[in-house]
Formats: structure tokens, sequence, C-alpha cells
């Protein structure tokens, strides 16, 4: 068992970041699952999965906008002190790259989707519950107009969540080393 003081105590984040940031990452979990198997459903299935993902990704947007609410009134805590400057760069910048790949993902796709040919006829519905509006702005434009945002709206939603893979596979390595290099750091203080 640790010893942990009033000290140790405020450089950790607090349970509601904690639960922000578990919430996130188990939906963006679950969407990219539901999004990479959705082409192997029946096809009955693919429309129920397809909907899935949007309703899983609006409600990654307004968890996001919580936990960014969140982040900017309770600060974070500070940096380890045997962290490189260059680390501590790292870090900072997958952070905001993260926060913004949290909402330009959803609203991407909120936008591809709003663009979408058949968008006037099938109604978006959040979770089946009820409807999710679009953007009318988008949907008010012509046909090769609105076919040309859908392609441009799809690519950018497409390219931010190959990025949002690497910055995963980023934050998880720095979580894991800083993890390990913390657990040795307290051993050898004899307090594990």
């Amino acid at each position: 068992m640790s010893n942990v003081n009033n000290t140790d105590t405020a450089a950790r984040y607090t349970g509601i970041a904690i639960i922000l940031h578990w919430l996130v990452a188990l939906g963006l979990l679950i969407n990219v699952a539901v999004i990479w198997v959705y082409p192997f459903f029946d096809d009955q299935y693919i429309r129920f999965a397809i909907d899935s993902h949007k309703s899983i990704g609006i409600t990654l947007l307004g968890l996001a906008l919580l936990r960014l609410t969140w982040r900017l009134s309770h600060p974070p805590p500070v940096y380890p002190i045997k962290q490189t400057v260059i680390e501590r760069f790292l870090a900072k910048a997958t952070h905001i790259l993260l926060y913004g790949l949290m909402l330009l993902l959803p609203l991407s796709g909120w936008m591809h989707d709003s663009a979408w040919k058949a968008a006037n006829e099938v109604k978006m519905y959040w979770f089946g519950l009820f409807e999710w509006p679009r953007f009318s702005w988008i949907m008010e434009l012509e046909a090769q107009q609105k076919e040309m945002l859908h392609s441009v709206f799809g690519g950018f939603h497409t390219w931010f969540s190959y990025l949002l893979y690497a910055l995963v596979v980023l934050h998880l390595a720095a979580a894991i080393k800083h993890h390990f290099s913390k657990t040795q750091r307290v051993r050898g203080r004899g307090i594990i």
C-alpha cells in the first residue's frame, strides 16, 4: 500500500476528469469497432450499425465538450519533474491534438452525413429515441455541391480517424512509460 498525502492528491486528475476520459475512450473504442466491422454484417443490420456509429459520435461530441469545459476550469496535474522539455512538448501537443480530434471527428462525420444525398429522405435519430438535426445549410445546397461536400467531409473524417489512431498509440505508449517510470521511482523510495 502506498502512502498518499495531500500534495499527492492535489497532483492527480479529478474524479470527473477520469470518468470523462474513460467514457470518451470507451466510446471511441466502440465506435471504431462498429465502423470497422459493419461491412461484414448482414444487410439487415448495416443500417443499424451506421446509425449506431452516428449516435455514438454525437454522444462523444457532447462528452468531448464537457471534458474540454472541465479541463479548462480544472487544470491538469503538473508534469513530472524528470520529464525532458521534448517530452513535455510532445505531451502537450498530443493532448491538444486529441482534444481537437475529439471535436473535429464527430463534426466532420455530422457534416458528411448532412451532405448525404438521401439525408432529406432518411432521418437521423439519436439511438432511435428522437430525431437529430442535420446541418440545414448543407442540406439546402444543390445536389452537385452536396455530393462534393459529402466526399470532402468524408475524406476529412477518414483522415482525422487515422490521425486519432496514431495519437492514441502515442498516448498509450506515454502512459505506459509514465506508469512504469513512476512505479520504479516509488519502489526505489521504499513506498511500495
